[in-house]
């Protein structure tokens, strides 16, 4: 069965490949732990584009175990393709078939196929990563068919009204309807079309099977008048499903691969964004603790008047300069030095505090000869330590902005880091740390007798 197909057809499956092709490039520009997080998006996105580059189209098998899902499949290809076992849950992953005799192809491609992919129950025991393998199989797909045997059970009902969020083309399949009556499957289809699926599933996509009909009991009478028992299973009957198919194909074919393809990209583009956000969130916020424990440590046993506050400084730049590698932002020293300026000028107090406790500090040591260094090196190390903590943090928001304040200024970003910062907590982990450094050195330098 070919369609033809329209020029706006044509240029939405183009977006769509483009966006699938751009999303691809987000993982191009990610760092090797990034890379090695979103390994499976990025397989999938590979996947994604060769199904749109061959036009070949998904078709998700649904539903709970024992609905029968295995037994249509086998029902549809034409032939035992899938295991069908009476104890139910024996699907453990996605597995996939062509369906070679359905007789569509997407219109422009001389490979394109339709597949029918069967998923794990979404009710197994045990089987909740089998449920999210099954979701995102349905995710991937351009269409669904959701496999019932009887009324919708509550849980059925909210995975079906998860999957219609996907604005997916769901067809909903009643199952093993030769186990009822005419009357008890007309009124099994009344509740369904009347008070389960108004909103979720229309009338027309709302389909009876019997893939696997039960054997029925047959009495034969020989001619001298014996009988004999023989117990006979009917043909599967799937063709009202074939043909709602092959109808949802004709008419919507490769514009549900364009948008299935457009709405993956998007859902993926975003997961992907949000995960190197926390990695790079992460791995800043270490570096930052990092380098201010570092401050704090020199500052705090360094005997040297001005000594320390210049080893301190460098520290800042230094920081900064990690912190841009993260963000993968290119910051030259001055550009470094400048930014850590603003953050300086825009903390204010904090900045006269530090500044203060580094004259005090300084002259304390000088008088001393450098004595003085281990009564001032847990106050003096502590407010180094916290002011680095302070930039370092103002430094990343900018970093995470693109190397931009935004519309807010320097002034108001780090009065709120200020406001929301637990001062106390950070300088008692700071003197912890200096106090943990001084003890190592200290056993490190004595001697064994």
């Amino acid at each position: 069965m070919r369609v033809n197909l329209s020029d706006n057809e044509q240029q939405h499956y183009e977006k769509a490949l483009a966006a699938v092709r751009q999303t691809l490039r987000q993982y191009e520009g990610c760092s090797e732990e990034e890379k090695s997080t979103l390994e499976n998006e990025f397989a999938q996105l590979q996947a994604m584009t060769r199904k749109l580059e061959t036009g070949r189209v998904e078709i998700a098998v649904f539903g709970e175990i024992n609905t029968g899902k295995s037994a249509l499949i086998n029902a549809l290809i034409g032939r035992s393709i899938a295991q069908v076992d009476v104890r139910g849950g024996w699907t453990k992953e996605i597995w996939q078939c062509s369906w070679e005799g359905c007789g569509y192809c997407i219109p422009g491609f001389a490979a394109s196929q339709v597949v029918l992919i069967d998923t794990p129950g979404i009710n197994e025991v045990n089987g909740a990563m089998r449920a999210k393998i099954a979701r995102e199989a349905a995710q991937r797909a351009d269409v669904i068919l959701f496999v019932i045997d009887s009324d919708l059970n509550s849980q059925e009902f909210s995975a079906l009204a998860e999957l219609a969020t996907s604005h997916k083309p769901i067809i909903l399949v009643f199952n093993k309807v030769d186990l009822y009556s005419d009357e008890q499957r007309k009124q099994l289809r009344e509740v369904l079309q009347t008070e389960r699926l108004p909103r979720l599933v229309s009338a027309d996509d709302i389909v009876e099977t019997a893939a696997d009909p039960l054997a029925k009991e047959y009495v034969i009478e020989s001619v001298d008048g014996t009988t004999r028992v023989e117990w006979r299973k009917s043909r599967p009957d799937v063709e009202q499903l074939k043909v709602r198919m092959l109808e949802v194909l004709a008419k919507d074919g490769k514009a549900l691969l364009a948008l299935n393809a457009a709405l993956y990209a998007a859902d993926t583009s975003d997961r992907i964004a949000a995960i190197r956000i926390k990695l790079r969130d992460q791995q800043a916020t270490k570096t930052i603790w990092s380098f201010a424990v570092s401050k704090a440590v020199a500052v705090a046993v360094n005997p040297i008047p001005i000594a320390d506050v210049l080893g301190g400084s460098a520290v800042d730049v230094a920081m900064v300069f990690a912190l841009s590698r993260i963000y993968g932002i290119r910051m030259s020293w001055a550009n470094a030095s400048a930014l850590i300026n603003a953050i300086l000028l825009s903390a204010g107090g904090v900045t006269a505090v530090e500044m203060a406790t580094h004259i005090a500090a300084s002259v304390f040591k000088g008088l001393t000869l450098g004595a003085g260094t281990v009564l001032t090196a847990l106050p003096h190390g502590g407010v180094a330590g916290f002011g680095s903590y302070i930039v370092g943090q103002a430094a990343k928001v900018y970093l995470e902005n693109g190397a931009s304040w935004g519309p807010e200024g320097p002034k108001i970003i780090v009065r709120r880091i200020l406001e929301t910062t637990d001062k106390n907590s950070v300088l008692e982990r700071l003197k912890a740390e200096i106090n943990e450094r001084i003890r190592l050195n200290m056993a490190a330098g004595k001697k064994p007798a």
